[in-house]
């Protein structure tokens, strides 16, 4: 339950509309759900602008149907984050509803219109297509938390035209996240290229002194430009959260 909808219950309740018990039946689940397994944040959306987002990895696939399941009855935005094509195809055979979004390895189900609140564009940059998994994560995150998202992938500085071929989408995004591999280069650039946040995400492309990532992370902390914020290693679901937040300022 978000903001809006226990609004909306208690006018229906002011206006006689609705029996205070059955109010209270729909707010028995707050602020959490245990399910035995898990305990579903029914609340989360209320403190944080934005429900609890499942994570599948190390996740059972039925307890992740169960998590969805108690969720929907919520009617509440659903996204499913780190879903390999074995829990994808396992899902999909439980018929719960679920749209898979593959590149991005995550799974989303829409309870509600999505409203646009981030005051302006959330701009998606990835150095190499080797990135874009991550990448997508990233903007479907920031896109399921009502923002205008854009892309701009396959722009690293082994060809750096390509980047500054684009200036004018550097200029015209409010957030920028910043994905790359290998030495972890291009947030630099592009931080030195725009007056507006850029959140860098390492990921964990790249040959064996990249060390699954680390080498790209140690060179997005020590970076000399100015106003660059670091995520974790393949972390584009914070990276799209932290732009979010940024972008609803």
């Amino acid at each position: 339950m978000d903001a809006e909808r226990l609004v909306q219950l208690l006018e229906r309740v002011r206006a006689g509309k609705l029996a205070v018990p059955t109010a209270v039946a729909q707010l028995r689940h707050l602020p959490f759900e245990d399910l035995g397994f898990a305990k579903v944040d029914h609340h989360r959306a209320l403190r944080q602008g934005f429900p609890e987002v499942i994570m599948g990895q190390g996740k059972q696939t039925k307890d992740i149907a169960a998590i969805v399941a108690a969720m929907r009855r919520h009617r509440t935005n659903i996204l499913v984050t780190r879903v390999d094509a074995e829990k994808i195809s396992q899902l999909k055979r439980l018929r719960i509803g679920l749209k898979f979004h593959p590149t991005a390895r995550a799974a989303t189900w829409i309870g509600k219109p999505i409203k646009i609140t981030g005051k302006g564009t959330v701009l998606v940059v990835c150095a190499g297509t080797s990135d874009i998994p991550v990448a997508e994560e990233a903007a479907l995150t920031a896109s399921m938390m009502g923002n205008r998202v854009a892309k701009l992938f396959d722009v690293g500085v082994a060809g750096i035209h390509r980047l500054l071929e684009n200036r004018l989408r550097l200029d015209s995004a409010s957030v920028l996240i910043v994905v790359a591999g290998m030495e972890g280069a291009l947030p630099s650039v592009v931080g030195g290229l725009t007056d507006k946040p850029v959140i860098a995400v390492p990921t964990s492309v790249g040959y064996g002194a990249s060390f699954n990532g680390l080498s790209a992370l140690l060179g997005m902390l020590n970076s000399c430009a100015a106003g660059i914020t670091v995520v974790n290693i393949d972390n584009g679901f914070g990276a799209g959260f932290a732009a979010s937040l940024i972008n609803r300022l």
